[in-house]
């Protein structure tokens, strides 16, 4: 089963929004840093994979460089007593990771 969760950390001023499988690890991340929660990654494992079984090790450096490390694992359990930790809906993911991907895919392009 897969789970949707958000993690903040004050000291980074960043929210993590994690989509994780039911062995723990992460299929999509978006992370969101400051008060106007700038996207600053929006990875998927799936992307990444694709990069490096067609492009090597280049390729998911290029991929990096555009959007962002996507963690290895996450540990909701983990998480247990810290009171930032929230299970948000697919739907919040969903809508959370349309906004990051538009925003990193548009990077660098002219009006943006």
């Amino acid at each position: 089963m897969i789970g949707w969760f958000r993690h903040y950390y004050p000291d980074d001023d960043i929210w993590l929004h994690y989509e994780v499988d039911d062995e723990g690890w992460v299929c999509r991340q978006v992370d969101l840093r400051g008060v106007d929660m700038r996207p600053t990654t929006a990875a998927s494992l799936a992307e990444v994979m694709h990069a490096r079984d067609t492009g090597g090790a280049e390729a998911v450096i290029a991929y990096e460089r555009r959007f962002g490390v996507l963690a290895e694992a996450c540990d909701p359990d983990g998480w247990h007593g810290q009171d930032d930790v929230e299970v948000i809906s697919a739907e919040e993911f969903e809508q959370i990771w349309a906004v990051a991907r538009d925003a990193l895919e548009n990077a660098g392009q002219p009006g943006s």
